[in-house]
């Protein structure tokens, strides 16, 4: 399987190289082509992972790839980048977050649905042990009462703000608790964004707090039913991309999404609210 990868300046594109082409632990899947980044870091990895192609353009991948991953960091360029792999059918991973606004992650979702595309997106921290774990043992108790999320991101960041790191503690949250979305309320203060809503019978919880100089929080979970509590600290490893990376080989190779399309759009609509409720205390305070 030909994998292309638009957008390397994305950490994350290290670890699929190093997974693919060097320890060949993906099975027959290689990265053969890379779009997008900078120069110096398009051929260091390409030296790193033997990849031949470095195209300029993301369109000149189409033929030499099965199989796409859109790696930039900001969510506002994957609707272009994807939707021409999508319209030409191949299998789309776009990572974190999927877009920023709803209406572009519907248009990606409208596309692969047209085209018999398969499509996925998440936080590569949905699929890692310590959520995996969580998540197990939080089903013993049947649907959650209340999730509780909390996790570190920087409303004024750079590659989206709120939305580059907070979409890892919605999409943990949201993985927690199925159902439509809605009520999202947010609150803010000077070191912390709080998005409160509903998912089905759940209410949901997210604590997203600004990294301090030299450190920041860790990704905590707690989900509650009348009967338990259970608490995970969510630690990524060294490859904590690898568990997403073959979520995205295995939907490659069998056609079906690991994730459902309605729970593409979920973490996209709560941030899409938090963002807007960033901007219109931001210009009240101007």
């Amino acid at each position: 399987m030909r994998i292309g990868i638009l957008g390397t300046d994305n950490s994350h594109v290290d670890q699929i190289v190093r997974h693919l082409n060097v320890e060949k632990a993906g099975g027959d899947a290689r990265v053969v082509a890379l779009g997008g980044g900078r120069g110096r870091r398009n051929d260091a990895l390409a030296a790193a992972g033997g990849i031949a192609a470095v195209v300029d353009e993301p369109a000149e991948l189409l033929g030499l790839v099965d199989a796409v991953v859109v790696a930039d960091r900001d969510g506002t360029n994957h609707r272009q980048q994807a939707i021409p792999f999508l319209t030409a059918g191949l299998p789309v991973f776009v990572d974190k977050p999927l877009s920023r606004t709803v209406a572009d992650a519907r248009a990606m979702i409208d596309t692969a649905r047209a085209h018999n595309a398969p499509l996925t997106s998440s936080s590569a921290l949905r699929w890692i042990p310590d959520t995996e774990a969580l998540v197990a043992r939080s089903a013993r108790g049947g649907t959650p009462q209340l999730v509780v999320v909390s996790g570190p991101a920087d409303p004024d960041g750079d590659h989206g703000g709120i939305f580059f790191y907070g979409i890892h503690a919605v999409d943990i949250a949201l993985r927690l608790a199925p159902g439509e979305i809605s009520d999202v309320r947010t609150d803010i203060t000077g070191t912390t964004v709080v998005a409160s809503f509903t998912a089905g019978a759940t209410r949901v919880v997210v604590n997203l707090v600004r990294p301090g100089s030299t450190d920041q929080i860790p990704f905590h979970a707690m989900t509650f039913t009348r009967q338990s509590m259970v608490q995970q600290t969510l630690t990524p490893g060294a490859d904590y991309c690898v568990p997403g990376l073959e979520a995205f080989l295995e939907m490659a190779r069998t056609g079906t999404p690991p994730i459902g399309y309605g729970d593409l759009l979920r973490p996209v609509e709560v941030l899409e609210s938090v963002a807007t409720a960033l901007r219109e205390a931001s210009a009240d305070a101007r």
